[in-house]
């Protein structure tokens, strides 16, 4: 249930113009909540944040606060602050988190693991076919693909995960009610309706250019790791891979041809340290160990996502769908096959551990 009064005060902290993310989280850690920031004296809000208390109190926003919350008021609709329940715990670790997230489709995939899966609008054939069928394999390990709705690679890890039957999540760097490039609107809806498409921007905001290096932070933030598929030297992509690797995530490139420009940034990122991958198995068994499963099983036999949810101690039936976000009927084939495997057992109480 939306409180109109308290988002109404976050919308208002957002969206003054010159009030960025930094003096945002300033007032916040001073005052707490934001209906506290606007109930403060003037006096308090400048020895805070100066002279940017006079943008925050003066700057109309009745206007564009309800016309934020009347898109919120709409089914598939949500924003989430940072005070929520429902903001992705990840993001809570980087730097900069997001004030506020703009969520059309299912905000509890943002709790959910995932990986980003990112790389050249200009790809080739096979770095398509590669991004999809990386994506589709992670899909079916119970991780949710996060990219960024662009052409080229990010299209076709959409694409992947979805035709596997999986979950996706969009970041987009533009108004969560706008689609850019236009030629994916088909695609936007089928995230919509079956993954979450994601912004920090207000409403109406255009595809700027500055705004597509900062949702790459968010691409980086939401996931246990991000592999990139393809990228030129100066690319979007290694951007997201950099922010990855300074948010303690893991990187992962797959090698290409000497001769493709398409293959430079992936074949640079592997000399600084990024893992070589040549299937998807080798990114299931690396997540699994840096989890602390100590996976030794071959790529194409890696530990299931949701044995890496599962963990060593024992877990209740709501704790997993909790943590993996899988329908309780998914979830419960899901253990069963692992049960049958030998690779879980069932203890008093309904409760699920590992024993292997």
């Amino acid at each position: 249930m939306i409180d109109p009064q308290g988002l109404a005060a976050w919308l208002r902290l957002t969206l003054v113009p010159g009030i960025g993310g930094e003096t945002q989280r300033k007032l916040l850690a001073a005052f707490g909540l934001p209906t506290a920031i606007f109930a403060a004296s003037p006096s308090s809000l400048r020895s805070v944040i100066g002279n940017k208390a006079d943008l925050l109190l003066d700057f109309p926003l009745s206007d564009a606060v309800e016309r934020h919350l009347d898109w919120a008021g709409q089914a598939n609709q949500h924003i989430l602050t940072l005070a929520d329940a429902g903001y992705p715990r990840q993001l809570l670790n980087i730097a900069d988190p997001p004030t506020l997230l703009f969520v059309r489709g299912d905000p509890s995939l943002l709790q959910r693991p995932a990986l980003g899966i990112v790389g050249s609008r200009n790809a080739t054939p096979q770095g398509l076919r590669n991004a999809t069928q990386f994506a589709a394999r992670l899909a079916e390990n119970a991780l949710c693909i996060v990219s960024g709705l662009a052409l080229g690679i990010d299209t076709a890890a959409h694409r992947g995960a979805l035709s596997a039957g999986g979950s996706t999540i969009a970041v987009i760097g533009t108004g969560a009610d706008r689609v850019y490039p236009a030629r994916n609107h088909e695609l936007a809806l089928a995230i919509a309706e079956k993954g979450a498409i994601v912004s920090e921007f207000p409403l109406g905001t255009p595809p700027l250019a500055a705004n597509f290096p900062r949702r790459n932070r968010i691409i980086a933030g939401l996931s246990l790791g991000v592999l990139v598929v393809e990228a030129a030297v100066e690319s979007g992509s290694l951007i997201t891979a950099r922010l990855a690797g300074e948010q303690g995530r893991e990187v992962f490139a797959i090698p290409g041809s000497i001769h493709a420009p398409q293959s430079r940034g992936c074949h640079r990122l592997i000399r600084d340290g990024a893992k070589l991958v040549e299937a998807a198995g080798d990114i299931l068994e690396e997540l699994a160990t840096s989890s602390g499963t100590n996976a030794a099983s071959p790529p194409d036999e890696a530990e299931p996502a949701l044995l890496i949810l599962i963990g060593h101690d024992p877990c209740s039936f709501d704790e997993l769908v909790e943590r993996s976000g899988m329908p309780a009927n998914t979830l419960q084939g899901e253990l069963l096959t692992l049960e049958l495997a030998g690779r879980i057992g069932v203890l008093p109480g309904n409760r699920w551990q590992r024993i292997d």
